[in-house]
């Protein structure tokens, strides 16, 4: 995989794919993509897909975040000011129930943006968005973007291809959770939280876990100390080390290849040098 660099260069990448704190900024202040110190290299997806030409006029107003594990980005019914292109880890979308609960139905990483269907109607966000995986995204303002899209058709449509891939994994993800076995629902996760840390080790807790598989810590404890016993993963004070990849490839459920191939049907492969 590739990422576009500010001045235009491509450079390598790896491998694809709760307590309210206000929005952390990358060291110093929030950086534009434009910026000549904005280091970070593009690693979202859907950025990454767009014409070259479409990804220079978002340039100017694309502003790169730090994103801190438990910081909500947006709250149920209230104006989304900000869509955000994840770069690097994973945000959650969440449902409350009226007792308090919470239950997690999906996660936004490289491949997507947030709250994308606000740009087609209701400005108001469904669902919360909670940072579960720290890391970055590039933010643009919820007026700018639509904006943007009324001018642009390639990126109207990259946002509709986004929007049809999401509804997908909220399917996928409802079927998983009523027909596979814990550990390989579990080994799933794992290589998406894998592929959007852009790290081999990365934050995770047991109660993230038991959140996006809709079940106990207990059950969580259990399968990832068996993983572990099998040279699977690493597990030690809320951090993850993936020590074998292609074994927790060959022990997940299908969902996880599913959604790959769909989002590749899609946006096709990343772009290269």
């Amino acid at each position: 995989m590739s990422a576009i660099t500010q001045d235009g260069r491509c450079v390598a990448l790896p491998s694809l794919y709760s307590q309210e704190t206000e929005s952390h900024r990358c060291r110093g202040a929030g950086k534009n993509v434009a910026d000549s110190d904005a280091h970070e290299s593009i690693a979202n997806l859907i950025l990454l897909s767009l014409p070259r030409a479409t990804l220079r006029r978002l340039q100017p107003d694309l502003e790169l975040v730090s994103t801190a594990r438990g910081e909500v980005v947006d709250r149920a019914d209230q104006p989304v000011n900000y869509l955000h292109f994840v770069n690097r880890g994973l945000i959650s979308l969440v449902k409350s129930m009226e007792d308090g609960r919470t239950v997690e139905i999906g996660v936004v990483g490289i491949e997507g943006v947030t709250q994308p269907g606000t740009i087609f109607g209701i400005s108001r966000a469904p669902l919360d968005t909670v940072v579960q995986v720290p890391g970055s995204a590039f933010r643009i303002k919820h007026g700018i973007m639509k904006d943007c899209l009324a001018k642009d058709q390639e990126l109207r449509e990259a946002l509709e291809k986004y929007e049809r891939f999401a509804l997908l994994a909220f399917a996928q993800t409802a079927a998983c959770n009523r027909l596979h076995h814990l550990e390989e629902r579990c080994c799933r996760w794992l290589l998406i939280a894998h592929d959007n840390a852009l790290s081999d080790t990365f934050q995770l807790t047991h109660e993230f876990l038991a959140m996006m598989l809709g079940v106990q810590r207990s059950g969580v404890s259990i399968a990832a100390s068996r993983l572990q016993k099998a040279g699977l993963i690493q597990y030690r004070r809320g951090q993850v080390t993936i020590v074998n990849r292609s074994g927790l490839e060959d022990a997940t459920c299908e969902c996880y290849a599913t959604m790959r191939t769909e989002f590749r049907k899609l946006f096709g492969p990343p772009k290269s040098a």
